[in-house]
């Protein structure tokens, strides 16, 4: 039986406990022993694993970062050091003795066999998602039949979490592809035996199948990317179709703000559907889990409630690396708890979250559970924008994003980062490319974006322009890619 509502209603201190209990355990027992990367890396900087007994003692351990992944030449297969590889003579002189006595007497009563096949299972990869996005150099994270139960755990608390009934059918519009987003769906559905039809996105079904699957299913859940979801409700609504048996939508695999979620109810609303609850997810490959919202008004977020006992979450200065206190700003850093395969500690998700970690009951579901603030970009996110020939500006392009997912004119939008005239010692150039809503007055809508855009950016886009529809879904790239192309960036690289 999952203990998480149990954990949900320990106090802060309590939760606290049973980290400092599992992180000991499992930084001696597992990583230490098993992991050729942690191994080498505890040994250079000559730290005893057995001093690493509370959360506070992560500090010592110096961080993972992405780039730790990339192989070298002479190491092609670099990823593989993260994954545990027990041996027997690593288990005998690791494990504690109690552990160790109920494996001998496993071996006594049900055969050698038995315990081989219990420890192939719990070690032994047999599932791989793979990195996606910001590096173009994807990197493999390997599953155990431990980490497969831990993976439809946390889809089934997530589940659980949106309040999702059994007897709810979900269409899942992630796309089909080694990647977590689409699998958390489908292995948290088998784990809370909720019937899931898994289209795989616009690649897989395209536009036309999806908006179909939807009318024969008539889900009461609909789960999938934030572009590509507006998409298909958007065709659906051209065509004239009813959605009035929506009740939620869960999004996944790209930031989302409220002004988007309001975009995705009033259209939702036009079609026929009530009050739906639209829920924003978070989650990385590397943890190899996702978290989400629980429900609340479209123009309020829970945070992200958090498992305890599988994982620790800190957060802190991307440019120090202090750690940071509670609702403090910062960049997120991960520690697996409970993982087998491929495991990282200290990982530096490159993530940064305005309102940190709070500790504090959820307002909303009650739930004592640890939850990170929902506003989260990517710190790769933030570029030098060489805007004059005076001086560059650090720009963050996720707030270009809030911006134009808000305004209600705005159906689909791209941005274009360039040169002037494609002159690579030029000045930078902003550009918008727009499609507006029917009846939006060009002038007006540009007038907007610009004073918008000035206002929270203090950046003024070159050029405001207006494309049609078809061009645009190209241009993002919609029905082919994983992700939505939202900002561009043609500047040359050297």
């Amino acid at each position: 039986m999952d203990p998480w509502n149990g954990i949900a209603q320990l106090t802060k201190k309590e939760i606290r406990d049973l980290q400092n209990k599992k992180l000991a355990s499992f930084v001696n027992s597992y990583v230490y022993p098993f992991s050729p990367h942690y191994r080498r890396l505890f040994d250079q900087h000559n730290i005893d694993p057995r001093a690493v007994k509370t959360v506070d003692d992560l500090k010592a351990v110096p961080f993972t970062s992405k780039h730790d992944f990339f192989a070298p030449d002479e190491n092609p297969e670099k990823f593989r050091d993260f994954i545990l590889q027990p041996t027997k003579e690593a288990i005998r002189k690791y494990w504690p003795a109690a552990k160790s006595a109920r494996l001998a007497l496993s071996s006594m009563v049900r055969g050698r066999e038995y315990v081989e096949d219990r420890l192939a299972r719990e070690f032994r990869p047999s599932f791989m998602t793979f990195t996606t996005g910001t590096t173009n150099k994807p990197i493999a994270h390997l599953y155990s039949e431990h980490d497969m139960a831990n993976l439809r755990t946390s889809g089934s608390r997530m589940l659980h979490l949106f309040d999702i009934e059994g007897s709810d059918r979900i269409v899942n519009m992630f796309p089909y592809a080694p990647h977590l987003a689409f699998w958390q769906v489908v292995f948290g559905g088998l784990d809370s035996s909720v019937l899931i039809m898994s289209t795989g996105g616009g690649k897989t079904l395209g536009t036309d199948g999806n908006i179909s699957a939807l009318l024969k299913m008539r889900p009461a859940v609909l789960v999938g990317v934030p572009c590509y979801v507006y998409h298909v409700l958007r065709e659906a609504k051209e065509r004239g179709c009813t959605m009035d048996f929506l009740k939620k939508v869960v999004l996944g695999a790209s930031r989302i703000n409220t002004g988007f979620k309001a975009k995705v109810a009033e259209l939702l609303r036009e079609m026929g559907a009530g009050d739906v609850s639209i829920f924003g997810t978070y989650g990385f490959t590397e943890a190899r889990a996702a978290w989400a919202e629980c429900p609340t008004g479209i123009n309020v977020s829970s945070g992200y409630h958090l498992y305890p006992d599988k994982e620790i979450f800190e957060v802190i200065d991307p440019q120090t690396g202090e750690v940071k206190g509670e609702g403090e700003d910062g960049e997120l850093v991960y520690t697996s708890l409970d993982a087998r395969g491929s495991v990282v500690l200290r990982y530096r998700t490159g993530d940064f979250v305005k309102g940190g970690i709070t500790y504090q009951p959820c307002a909303h579901c009650g739930r004592h559970v640890p939850r990170i603030a929902s506003d989260i970009t990517r710190l790769s996110d933030v570029k030098d924008l060489q805007l004059s020939k005076i001086k560059g500006s650090l720009v963050n392009l996720n707030n270009f994003m809030s911006i134009l997912s808000e305004i209600q004119s705005v159906d689909e939008w791209q941005i274009e980062l360039r040169k002037k005239d494609n002159d690579p010692f030029e000045v930078d150039e902003v550009v918008v490319f727009v499609c507006k809503r029917s009846g939006a007055d060009e002038g007006q809508l540009t007038e907007e974006i610009r004073k918008k855009m000035l206002l929270q950016t203090e950046v003024t886009p070159n050029e405001v322009r207006f494309i049609e529809l078809n061009d645009m879904i190209g241009r993002l790239e919609l029905e082919v890619s994983n992700k939505a192309k939202r900002i561009i960036d043609t500047r040359p690289t050297d």
